[in-house]
């Protein structure tokens, strides 16, 4: 330090004073304590990025478990709705089906109708060919047109009883379609008069019978018919119910248990 010019003049480390031992200690206290908040502010953030790093690995740990219920749900919501599809599709085919089947059934009659009205015009037509075309016209709803044509099929029958029999139950539904009932009945029993077996005037009796209220007749019709078909599908429920509506078995004896 003489080399350059410059006098320091050196103070004992001994020779410091306790007010500035004391400020130094202070100083290296509050370091130390200082490095401790450090210590502790580092732990607590470690901690915390630890915490934050399981939390989202078991987060995706979940989510990881949690898909696959997601993936089957949405199967099975795919599976709902495809089926609902292919019902709907079903139901339009059935509904096409029908809807082409009736346009054919209506062609065909208008054609049957229309080549048999030619020569009823022409005056060729005989009484098979009028009952055709009454049969056409109930068919095709036109109930005064088939009660007209019917009606001349029976003036000019030459043919078999048991066949005419077939011709008075159609005049027999035409008139009970356009709600003339009594003449309906008349037919139906000229119908089974001549052919005491059939089965489809005895039932056409018995349902304008019931339509009528005469509940005791029509059952009586119902029972004709199941003499010749005990297995009439037509005829069984409807006795039964007509039976319970007149109270046939009040007053009957119920046999005893030894017989």
């Amino acid at each position: 330090m003489q080399k350059f010019g410059m006098a320091l003049t050196l103070r004992p480390i001994l020779s410091i004073d306790q007010h500035d031992l004391s400020k130094k200690l202070c100083t290296v206290k509050d370091g130390k304590n200082m490095k401790g908040l450090l210590r502790g502010a580092s732990i607590l953030s470690s901690a915390t990025i630890a915490w934050l790093t399981s939390s989202e690995v078991a987060y995706s740990s979940t989510d990881i478990k949690i898909n696959p219920v997601y993936e089957v749900g949405e199967l099975f919501e795919l599976g709902i709705q495809l089926s609902y599809v292919l019902l709907l599709l079903a139901l339009l085919g059935v509904g096409t089906f029908f809807v082409i089947r009736q346009v054919l059934v209506r062609r065909e009659l208008d054609l049957s109708a229309k080549e048999l009205q030619e020569q009823v015009r022409s005056g060729d037509a005989n009484a098979t060919e009028l009952f055709e075309l009454g049969a056409v016209m109930l068919r095709r709803k036109f109930y005064p047109a088939a009660t007209k044509f019917l009606l001349q099929a029976i003036e000019k029958w030459d043919g078999d009883d048991q066949d005419l029999a077939q011709v008075y139950n159609a005049l027999g539904v035409s008139y009970v379609r356009d709600g003339k009932i009594d003449k309906g009945i008349a037919q139906f029993e000229k119908a089974v008069k001549l052919q005491p077996g059939y089965v489809t005037a005895w039932n056409n009796l018995g349902d304008a019978y019931e339509q009528k209220k005469d509940l005791k007749t029509a059952l009586k019709a119902f029972e004709e018919v199941l003499l010749f078909d005990p297995n009439n599908k037509v005829a069984r429920p409807r006795v039964e119910s007509l039976r319970e509506r007149v109270n046939m078995y009040k007053g009957v004896p119920v046999k005893s248990k030894e017989r």
